[in-house]
């Protein structure tokens, strides 16, 4: 199979990239590199900014260059925060990136898509899990758009696209050092990155209504959602598909202390922890019920916490 990746110079897309190669599969990656990482390609790479006109000029030109079997959507701005802030960069950016690539794809007559969607969709439910009928209220422009990208998945089926949409959870760890995750925007990277700089740990709130004060969250390894993505591929070739879109995580939760227990761990450092204000908007739990994508694309996680702390740890210290 011939598969486009956009966003596969990035720390989950190129861990997506690698897996599909190792599987047999023919990959090229659609990346304008904004944050992604040139070294973290192996084949070919086109440099595409898919929101704007030129974008889909070049993706016609692409796929009337190669003939795809499948594309693999994980290009987009994913910064809560920055979302807030500038929130016509995140609707510009991640919806028009989107109908741009269904444009090419439709006029290609390319009809599969994985389109790399987020918890953050589901905003800050009152479960135990989370399961895909939990009504979705998202919280920030990012999990708008997320859910926006969903919808427009959806309705492109009127053309006969097969899309499949994927609800990423907390994502970390790191399957091979060269493809680590750089950014300090999440808890693990943020947490490695003070500990190397023998700075104190901050935990946001620790009187949040949990076991033990913190916020709790699952936590999937990089390398099962990669292959979750390889699995909704597969499902896509299916006739009978009663369901588009799937939680990806582990059904276990984890809280911050416990994360940073496992860092400790890891690390062999018994670093300073502080404890600092609550961050707005952070849900005291956020948990996946991930019974639908292990029935029915048999999908379930190989990797729990201490695992994605260590591999974490390996590659920011190797």
């Amino acid at each position: 199979m011939k598969i486009l990746i956009t966003g596969g110079a990035g720390y989950i897309g190129s861990h997506v990239a690698a897996l599909a190669t190792e599987a047999g599969h023919q990959v090229v990656v659609v990346d304008d590199l904004s944050t992604g990482l040139k070294e973290r390609v192996q084949g070919p790479l086109s440099d595409i900014a898919l929101a704007t006109d030129s974008g889909l000029e070049e993706l016609r030109e692409l796929f009337r260059k190669d003939a795809f079997d499948a594309v693999i959507h994980l290009a987009a701005r994913k910064q809560v925060g920055e979302s807030v802030s500038i929130p016509e960069i995140y609707y510009r950016d991640n919806i028009s990136g989107l109908a741009n690539l269904l444009f090419a794809m439709r006029e290609a007559g390319v009809k599969k898509l994985v389109f790399s969607s987020s918890a953050a969709t589901y905003g800050m439910p009152d479960v135990e899990r989370v399961s895909e009928l939990t009504e979705c209220k998202p919280i920030n422009p990012y999990g708008e758009t997320k859910l926006i990208g969903e919808w427009l998945v959806r309705a492109a089926s009127s053309w006969g696209l097969a899309g499949v949409n994927l609800r990423y959870f907390n994502v970390a760890g790191s399957g091979r050092p060269e493809l680590a995750d750089k950014a300090t925007l999440n808890l693990i990277p943020i947490a490695i990155d003070a500990v190397k700089k023998e700075q104190p740990v901050t935990v946001f709130g620790d009187d949040y209504p949990t076991e033990d004060g913190s916020c709790i969250r699952d936590y999937v390894h990089v390398s099962d959602l990669a292959q979750a993505h390889l699995s909704a591929l597969g499902y896509l070739d299916r006739k009978d598909r009663s369901f588009d879109t799937f939680n990806v995580g582990t059904g276990t939760g984890a809280s911050v202390f416990e994360v940073l227990e496992a860092l400790k761990s890891a690390s062999g450092v018994d670093f300073e922890v502080a404890i600092g204000k609550r961050r707005a908007g952070d849900p005291p739990r956020l948990v996946a019920d991930v019974a639908r994508i292990q029935d029915v694309l048999g999908f379930k996680a190989q990797f729990g916490l201490r695992e994605i702390v260590q591999s974490a740890w390996q590659s920011a210290t190797s």
